[in-house]
């Protein structure tokens, strides 16, 4: 299995609906999380770039529920790379509930997001910037490492995204 990039949490009051468990939007919230804190500890050149004219747009976000966890509950938020191409990322999210030195995986997750650049109005397919490739290539599992590796290797092939 390779490495993974992780987050911990403990679930608070607020993250709970009405019958004390977590309410499934803070799932993907903490998706959110994980990504960002990446970018600030892995790759702080692309929060720069995200001041200008670099957006990273959420294509699909998904998650499924294996377990309920609740108040006061630690978590792990853990992320893989599954899979990148020229202007798109897909990671993978792992949510484990850690009680002592047991861990118990209650959710799974995806999302895909694509590269952009230029203004509001108009902005088009860009080329997932190099210190984000980088900073990714620890944390690729299957597909996503034989990509960054062939790409590594002089005269390698190159992907490409979907149109979008």
């Amino acid at each position: 299995m390779s490495a993974y990039y992780e987050i911990r949490h403990t679930v608070g009051f607020e993250e709970t609906n009405l019958v004390g468990n977590v309410y499934y939007v803070n799932y993907l919230r903490w998706q959110g999380r994980c990504r960002e804190m990446f970018l600030k500890d892995k790759a702080p050149g692309v929060l720069a770039e995200l001041q200008g004219d670099l957006k990273l747009f959420t294509l699909k976000v998904e998650c499924d529920f294996f377990a309920e966890i609740t108040s006061f509950d630690e978590l792990s938020v853990r992320m893989r790379l599954e899979e990148l191409t020229q202007t798109q990322i897909q990671f993978s999210f792992d949510y484990l509930r850690i009680d002592g030195e047991q861990e118990n995986l209650v959710a799974r997750g995806r999302q895909r997001i694509a590269c952009m650049r230029g203004p509001n109005t108009a902005t088009v397919p860009a080329r997932v910037p190099e210190e984000l490739r980088l900073a990714l290539a620890p944390y690729a599992e299957g597909q996503a490492a034989r990509a960054l590796a062939a790409a590594a290797a002089p005269g390698g092939p190159v992907r490409t995204g979907r149109a979008l």
